[in-house]
């Protein structure tokens, strides 16, 4: 059945991926114990538009990719609901790439395919009924921060839906990536990172492989990736949200926005960015109760479907890693073992991926 679009609630999707650690946190739990800071709860305003099956598998080498080498690991977190219970997983050798996707490499995409992104298509106002057509523009969502907020329990107060806003203009139709080419792209729907990832000869990552690969063998318990000190000698590891969110951003990281790929250092893998910058596709189907259920601990591939209990119709997938909004004011998961949530063709400014590539 075809989704009709309703911008306001749309924009409350920006809501359900970001848990809040301020006073609200507990208000915003009682709604949804995986709260997100982009696009948890979005109905999909591209619920009826085409998935491309146009795009030709590629081939590739491992350039720019790291060697993941097989292993064990505890897979979850007690700090998050939806993270346990904590399990044994064990996983194969792949390749994954150091770094996000950057807009650079998918506009070599985009050259060599002509492939047309989900925030870019046209919509039809047949598929939309009850829609003022006025509404049915291309676009996406975008971060802007408000000059004062009344609490954090309405995310409309920073989140926008912009015409116009897409890969190329990712803030909106006067922004621009020129100068930005080794920077994440954003503004990337699922079957987009799905289609590069084809074409490059790649695929997304299973959200164990992601995890496994951002504890890089040394870390299980731990309140970050690289251990539990925010900093190390006084300096940031991650682009993320400094100061009060979501109005003033202290910027004490060096960037309000996305950062350039490499801008912090690696992990022990030689990973970078597997905490903050963009969230980042996975494979798996979002469930709250995807570690509850029997799926299996060799190579773990997620639940067989989607179901988030507040919105038991939309189609999500996991994303992993946080964001440059993420802050223990309101978004925590960009935390160790924690879990984001995304519905497949709603796209932000905060949103990536990166590939990871089986061996043959």
């Amino acid at each position: 059945m075809k989704a009709i679009f309703y911008l306001s609630v749309a924009l409350c999707a920006v809501y359900a991926a970001c848990g809040s650690a301020a006073s609200e946190q507990q208000q915003a739990q009682t709604a949804d114990s995986v709260a997100m800071c982009h696009t948890g709860q979005i109905p999909s305003r591209f619920a009826a538009m085409r998935q491309d099956s146009l795009i030709k598998a590629g081939s590739s080498d491992e350039r720019g990719m790291v060697l993941i080498p097989s292993g064990k690991f505890k897979m979850g977190s007690l700090n998050f609901e939806d993270a346990q219970p904590i399990h044994e997983v064990q996983l194969d050798s792949f390749y994954m790439d150091e770094h996000e996707v950057t807009n650079a490499q998918f506009a070599a995409f985009v050259e060599a395919t002509g492939y047309v992104t989900v925030a870019e298509q046209p919509l039809d106002p047949k598929d939309f009924p009850g829609v003022d057509p006025k509404l049915l523009v291309p676009g996406s969502a975008v971060f802007a921060a408000p000059e004062e907020v009344a609490g954090l329990s309405d995310p409309m107060q920073w989140w926008s839906y912009v015409p116009g806003a897409n890969w190329q203009h990712p803030e909106g139709p006067s922004s621009t990536i020129k100068g930005r080419e080794q920077f994440p792209v954003t503004q990337i729907a699922y079957p987009d990172a799905a289609a590069y990832a084809k074409w490059a000869g790649k695929r997304l990552p299973t959200e164990a492989e992601w995890e496994y690969a951002a504890k890089a063998g040394r870390h299980s318990n731990e309140t970050y990736y690289w251990g539990n000190d925010k900093k190390e000698d006084g300096k940031w590891l991650a682009n993320i949200f400094q100061g009060t969110f979501p109005t003033s951003n202290t910027k004490e990281d060096g960037y309000v926005g996305t950062a350039p790929v490499r801008s912090f250092p690696a992990n022990a893998w030689g990973l970078y960015d597997m905490e903050g910058n963009v969230w980042e596709w996975c494979v798996d189907f979002y469930r709250p109760d995807a570690y509850t259920l029997d799926r299996g601990q060799q190579n773990p591939k997620g639940p067989a479907d989607s179901y988030d209990p507040q919105e038991p119709g939309a189609v999500k997938r996991v994303q992993r890693g946080g964001s440059f909004l993420c802050n223990d004011q309101y978004c925590e998961r960009y935390k160790a073992g924690s879990r984001g949530k995304g519905e497949v063709n709603s796209p932000t400014n905060n949103v990536g991926f990166r590939c990871v590539k089986d061996i043959n």
